[in-house]
């Protein structure tokens, strides 16, 4: 079915039937496109003297974004940023490349939903900050993504077969922990929730109006 990925570490007849190593550093998932959430499941989950392993650590951008002091938040307030899939995959997935071109997102996101501001850069797929010069993009960016991953906005999920687990995209980012072997077996299935207005700014506006009345 197109609209599942596997990521797995499990071989077929000598072939691997996903990627290995999906996942395993920090990012927010495609925001070189407009998707709001994950759903992960888990069909094999590896173990190591009795201990789940594999695990999907996460952090709130969201939390992140509140502790930013004032002078930095009013620096980034109106800025954008480049997301660019090519950053990620550099030599690989090239048509995939050719078909989703970069794209600008503001640095500081307002999340349509509960109306909070979240840091929405990533090491995965954030080029640069646009609009400033080389030097203070690689200042601010190199700031927010040593800011955002800190211990007290963490969380790890421990899997279980059987599990399945939804987040939002916008106000996280995670990772697939690499403490496991090619012969301890990981096998998920993910559905990606694609947004159609999300990143639209009158949604937005409009949105968080909406939340501030309830």
């Amino acid at each position: 079915m197109p609209e599942v990925t596997i990521l797995s570490n499990v071989t077929g007849d000598g072939k691997l039937i996903g990627a290995p190593d999906a996942g395993q550093s920090w990012h927010t998932d495609l925001t070189y496109a407009k998707t709001m959430g994950n759903v992960l499941s888990a069909f094999k989950v590896p173990m190591r003297d009795g201990r789940a392993l594999g695990g999907t650590e996460f952090t709130n951008t969201q939390a992140a974004a509140a502790d930013l002091p004032t002078p930095l938040i009013d620096r980034l307030t109106g800025l954008t940023a480049t997301h660019d899939i090519e950053y990620y995959w550099k030599y690989m997935h090239r048509e995939q490349g050719r078909k989703r071109p970069p794209v600008h997102h503001p640095v500081l996101l307002t999340h349509p939903i509960p109306g909070r501001r979240v840091i929405y850069v990533n090491p995965g797929f954030t080029v640069r900050i646009d609009d400033v010069s080389a030097a203070e993009s690689e200042k601010l960016l190199r700031m927010l993504l040593d800011h955002v991953p800190q211990r007290k906005y963490r969380y790890v999920h421990e899997w279980t077969v059987g599990n399945l687990l939804l987040w939002d995209h916008i106000g996280t980012w995670h990772y697939a922990r690499p403490d496991y072997g090619p012969d301890e077996h990981r096998l998920m299935k993910r559905c990606q929730v694609m947004a159609t207005k999300i990143f639209d700014p009158d949604f937005l506006g409009e949105a968080l109006m909406t939340t501030r009345a309830k």
